[in-house]
């Protein structure tokens, strides 16, 4: 049972107490009206959030567990107030059929923490796979319109792509960059030299994120396939989104918190630590992704979590070290901080973090809401505690992050995941029970 709490969704706040029951909720009411419970949170002074679903993470097993693995990620996702995530492809063997999910779903077992559903990987060689991935449980397919599973595909085998995954009605994410502007703007800055942390920002033009948007876009509505796009992170993406998203009702799309709260002006750039891909951008795409996000062009927030070794980050220039960096257990203090600054109201944060993504991910009202019949996934915080995120506290394999040293005000202090408590006041807490998500 959880009392003296308020609870929070999309649209409203309201005071009342939860009763839980084999991972569901069972009861909302005030404490007096609820049955008697074997364990009891008193959340005197906190909000209830409807559990945080981060759509995209990359906990690197199987096969690149030396920067993560499922335990470990796990661990990151619940001390940071998230219970669910989506788990993308570009593992060691890929997530390409329906042998190579097996493995992670058996590597997965009994060591997660956090609730965990698989993403299956669209290449040249599998598309006669797509269907039989689908059936065997996941979430939804990844495509890579850049190298990272080999060569993409062309616009042929892409709208064939397209069209499969849509005969599965489960979602198409798509990392939006268009693959031969950013052959030739690499090609370029490497010609003159450049090897900085603006060599990479410039290899990466924001017009190629905008041009594969628009082809996005265009395979979505031929093809009629469910498609979302991938970590947003510039000013020319959200025009393109907008426009494209008043005649396609089938597309969504994300942003992560490096691109709402870094731009090239205010990261450090003496060091390789805030390469990304899509690379962090300038301040008026910055601040064109908060206006995308409060008025629903942007639909969810992400952290694209990808951890990586220090030695694989802290290179001698731009070209060697290692694209990403770890967001899941700092994502939910730092766009709280957000709510307190006032940037975003608490209940659109709802619609962004848990709402949005339980939709897309086809497990709403299961999750994204707290209701009578709702999974017991939770996430409790309270939003005047304030603390600094410090890089060693981490939980992740990887300790490499920009926000090393930043003050948040807005701390999850309970996760609970289908009904066990898994983290409380800081500390992780109990076993690693989180559900396996297939769906078949």
């Amino acid at each position: 049972m959880v009392k003296n709490t308020k609870i929070v969704s999309s649209s409203t706040v309201f005071e009342a107490g939860l009763a839980i029951k084999n991972g569901r909720i069972v009861g909302l009411a005030k404490e007096p009206n609820l049955p008697k419970a074997e364990k009891t949170i008193d959340a005197c002074g906190c909000l209830t959030l409807p559990g945080v679903i981060d759509v995209h993470v990359h906990f690197r097993e199987p096969g690149l567990t030396h920067k993560e693995d499922f335990l470990s990620g796990s661990m990151a996702a619940v001390a940071g107030g998230v219970t669910t995530v989506a788990d993308m492809p570009n593992t060691n063997p890929p997530t390409l059929d329906p042998e190579s999910l097996k493995v992670k779903v058996e590597k997965a077992r009994g060591k997660s923490y956090v609730n965990i559903g698989f993403i299956g990987g669209v290449v040249r060689g599998n598309l006669d796979k797509l269907f039989l991935l689908g059936e065997a449980g996941v979430l939804g397919f990844k495509m890579f319109m850049v190298e990272t599973l080999g060569l993409p595909l062309d616009d042929d085998c892409m709208v064939e792509a397209f069209r499969l995954v849509g005969e599965t009605g489960k979602p198409l994410l798509v990392h939006a960059e268009d693959f031969q502007l950013i052959q030739d703007s690499t090609r370029k800055v490497r010609e003159a030299g450049k090897k900085d942390f603006l060599a990479w920002v410039e290899s990466r033009p924001s017009f190629a994120e905008a041009k594969a948007i628009d082809k996005v876009n265009l395979f979505s509505q031929k093809t009629g396939c469910k498609t979302h796009v991938c970590h947003v992170s510039s000013k020319a993406g959200v025009k393109t989104l907008k426009d494209a998203k008043k005649e396609n009702s089938l597309l969504t799309c994300e942003t992560c918190p490096h691109y709402l709260l870094l731009d090239v002006e205010n990261v450090d750039k003496s060091s390789f630590i805030c390469k990304i891909t899509p690379p962090i951008r300038f301040r008026s795409d910055r601040e064109t992704l908060w206006r995308g996000l409060l008025d629903g062009t942007i639909d969810m927030v992400a952290s694209d979590h990808s951890p990586h070794t220090k030695k694989e980050k802290l290179c001698e220039n731009v070209w060697e070290a290692a694209s990403g960096f770890v967001g899941v257990e700092t994502m939910v203090p730092l766009m709280l901080t957000q709510v307190n600054l006032g940037r975003l109201s608490l209940n659109h944060y709802v619609k962004v973090s848990s709402e949005n993504p339980a939709k897309l991910l086809g497990f709403y009202p299961r999750k994204g809401l707290i209701q009578v019949g709702s999974d017991a996934d939770l996430t409790i915080v309270d939003l005047k505690k304030e603390d600094k995120i410090r890089a060693e506290r981490l939980h992740s394999k990887s300790r490499v992050t920009p926000f090393d040293g930043w003050m948040v005000k807005g701390i999850p202090v309970y996760t609970v995941v289908k009904g066990n408590v898994v983290m409380e006041k800081g500390e992780i807490v109990g076993e690693p029970k989180g559900e396996i998500l297939l769906v078949g």
